[in-house]
């Protein structure tokens, strides 16, 4: 098989599965449609419509563009075998009905950000952080009936520094994520569209512990202090600087202030642990907060309805702060 026998349609919606569509675009792939998440209602009334990044991108270069509001909608589903494509690439979009990724000949591949079959699920990259893994990577492999379950082709690691946010997995991810893509085409167009690839079940040792990585929502990120200092450390980076952990800070009149946590440092030189959990304790000028097993130090926070700053900046506006509690 030659590049130019493969007509690929792209399915994505955010600034993640960009970069994969530009790389297919700058190497010369055919792709004769991409296909997004309808434009999403923003401003005060939901009254300017805002296209996903993939549209955009896609748009600029004179790409067909589908939108559809269900991936079942029979006019859709017409109009995409219209475009007569011979495989599908899947990066950071909704799950697909058969109908949709059994159409082409040579199936439908996903790029997922994680080494399956860990962290299956919508969040890979947030929950790799939180759970503290030292290495995380990017797996393609082809769609079947169940989530993040099919054949993988190919997979690349990506090793995570300790002191590492998700926006720096994320964005390793991202260019990793164009590059597996690449080089899984390119098995494709060697194999005549048959890659070689392998069950799931294979990497998996009968006490291997799998961990999944479910979709976020706000009441996900909040702080459970009473956990261990690593491991508060680990779901603040985890989720840093979207969408942010927080905490609520209780002062001694009752009143609570939301507080977005975005960086902390683990102290190397703890304090006899008697104070109960949340305590607040300045020491030298710093902000730490009492866990389940010693102090952490916040670095960045910012309180509900003003910027993000630096603890010290806080500290200086708020002198009662000892006197409260993190809960």
């Amino acid at each position: 098989m030659k590049k130019e026998d493969l007509r690929i349609i792209f399915m994505g919606t955010p600034e993640f599965a960009v970069e994969t569509l530009k790389a297919l675009v700058e190497n010369d792939y055919n792709v004769v449609a991409v296909v997004t998440q309808p434009d999403k209602p923003v401003g005060r009334h939901g009254s300017v419509l805002q296209p996903s990044e993939v549209k955009k991108f896609a748009l600029e270069h004179h790409l067909p563009v589908l939108q559809p509001e269900k991936m079942k909608d029979p006019q859709f589903v017409e109009e995409l075998r219209g475009y007569q494509a011979n495989l599908q690439v899947v990066v950071a979009f909704r799950m697909l009905p058969e109908i949709v990724w059994a159409m082409p000949e040579y199936g439908t591949f996903n790029v997922h950000a994680a080494l399956l079959p860990q962290y299956r699920g919508a969040a890979p990259i947030n929950w790799s952080v939180i759970n503290g893994e030292t290495q995380t990577g990017v797996t393609t492999f082809f769609l079947d009936k169940d989530i993040d379950t099919g054949r993988i082709i190919e997979q690349k690691p990506f090793d995570i520094p300790d002191d590492a946010d998700v926006e720096y997995v994320y964005d390793g991810l991202m260019r990793l994520g164009a590059d597996i893509c690449l080089s899984t085409l390119q098995r494709i167009i060697e194999s005549d569209g048959h890659p070689e690839s392998i069950p799931q079940e294979q990497l998996t040792a009968d006490n291997t512990t799998l961990h999944h990585a479910p979709k976020i929502f706000k009441e996900t990120c909040e702080i459970d202090w009473t956990q261990s200092a690593k491991q508060v450390y680990d779901f603040v980076r985890g989720l840093s600087p979207y969408p942010g952990a927080w905490t609520t800070l209780l002062s001694p009149d009752g009143k609570e202030t939301i507080l977005k946590i975005f960086k902390t440092t683990k102290v190397a030189h703890q304090s006899p642990n008697d104070r109960n959990v949340g305590t607040i304790v300045i020491d030298k000028k710093t902000l730490c907060v009492m866990t389940g097993n010693g102090l952490l130090q916040i670095d960045e926070l910012q309180p509900a309805g003003k910027k993000r700053m630096a603890a010290k900046d806080f500290l200086n506006g708020n002198k009662n702060i000892a006197e409260c509690i993190i809960k």
